[in-house]
């Protein structure tokens, strides 16, 4: 009878989802960014489980396997997002902390060549480090990417454009040994109130930078489009940067 009464009972829908939220959850939690939103599933699995499992536990629906299941996907689902946004958060602090250190051997190397030019970047390795440098300065990082601001303009009127756009010529060389990634988004310009805003799509741009892969040797240039008047052109090798590697003044 008992056996009979188990078999009238529906399975709990709160166990499935949870089942379901957390292979999800799991699947996912190992990859960058999207890791964030398996956090979220991995809470909700969890709340499901939890009730569903309370559920079961009182006699109420059946599946206390799935929500057994659903709860331990979203603890271990925790935890991978735990440790992988660890990994990537110190291996892109590495590359950071690679990236300024070759930047501040470029130009010491440079002031001892006697140059002015040498003498002038040596001393911004010292204080200002890779910021606030003169256009046409080009930066290097350890994996030999080198990047320029070549030229600017600002007050650039546009047919399709609400406000005047600032115009950026940027130059990648990859004098490394590996394929090196550029793109436009690699660039932010600043305005003189301090706002820090990404490409601005156009309609008739010429020589628009583009994104894609430098072999060894290669080189690309083209120009990046902003909105309003810039005093402060952004470089970021990496989108998870808290700032910018390098910056160069629009004047």
């Amino acid at each position: 009878m008992e056996n009979q009464s188990q078999s009238n009972l529906h399975t709990s829908a709160m166990a499935v989802t949870a089942l379901v939220l957390g292979i999800i959850a799991i699947v996912s939690s190992w990859m960058p960014i999207i890791n964030n939103f398996s956090f979220l599933l991995a809470i909700l699995g969890t709340i499901f489980a939890i009730a569903g499992l309370v559920g079961t536990v009182r006699g109420k629906r059946k599946g206390k396997g799935l929500a057994v299941a659903g709860l331990v996907l979203g603890v271990v689902s925790f935890a991978v997002v735990l440790v992988t946004q660890s990994a990537y958060s110190a291996a892109i602090d590495e590359v950071s902390q690679s990236y300024r250190t070759s930047i501040a051997s470029s130009s010491s190397s440079a002031g001892t060549d006697g140059s002015a030019q040498g003498a002038s970047d040596a001393a911004r390795g010292a204080g200002e480090d890779y910021q606030n440098l003169a256009v046409g300065t080009v930066v290097e990082d350890s994996n030999g990417l080198s990047v320029s601001v070549d030229s600017f303009q600002t007050g650039v009127e546009m047919k399709y454009s609400d406000s005047p756009l600032t115009v950026i010529a940027v130059t990648y060389v990859n004098n490394g040994s590996k394929d090196a990634s550029f793109n436009p988004y690699d660039w932010k310009c600043q305005d003189a109130n301090g706002v820090q805003g990404d490409r601005a799509f156009v309609m008739e741009g010429e020589n628009e930078l583009s994104s894609g892969s430098l072999a060894p040797g290669g080189t690309v240039s083209g120009n990046v489009y902003f909105e309003g008047e810039g005093v402060l052109a952004l470089y970021y090798t990496n989108m998870f940067n808290d700032g910018a590697d390098a910056s160069w003044v629009l004047e």
